[in-house]
């Protein structure tokens, strides 16, 4: 079981505040990969939340390889993301406050396949984001497109 289900077998529901890590993976045609949430069908990258006493690059690494297969190489922090727009009620009733630590990386190595979190993945260009992205995002999104689009 990992920390985040641990403290909601005592918490139930309510309000958590969560660390958690995401990388941004471009490919060489400077496109993102964003990967559709099973529970929401929403878009976003590959992150989650941080174990306990684990470092946030291995929590970027450990997600982006349960979640796609991928290795990642370097990575580069694009940005420390909270706040109010970062809060989020899952559809199972479950809210969190997220610290989101972001990384960004375009040296990844693998074959891209998705686990039972996902549904399906692509390839985005930054002026063709898909709309339903997941809200906790939608402020990660908008800054990459400001700098990168």
């Amino acid at each position: 079981m990992d920390y985040i289900q641990s403290l909601r077998q005592y918490i139930g529901h309510q309000p958590l505040q969560m660390v958690g890590a995401a990388a941004l993976i471009m490919d060489p045609e400077n496109r993102l990969l964003l990967l559709e949430r099973t529970d929401s069908g929403c878009w976003g990258p590959p992150g989650g939340a941080m174990e306990l006493g684990e470092e946030v690059e291995s929590a970027a690494r450990r997600e982006t390889l349960e979640e796609t297969g991928l290795d990642i190489g370097r990575l580069e922090l694009f940005g420390v993301f909270s706040g109010p727009e970062l809060y989020y009620r899952y559809p199972n009733g479950d809210q969190v406050a997220n610290i989101s630590i972001i990384y960004l990386t375009r040296d990844w190595r693998g074959d891209l396949h998705l686990n039972g979190e996902h549904t399906d993945s692509s390839w985005f260009e930054l002026g063709e984001l898909p709309e339903k992205i997941s809200p906790p995002i939608k402020p990660v999104i908008k800054r990459l497109v400001e700098v990168y689009g």
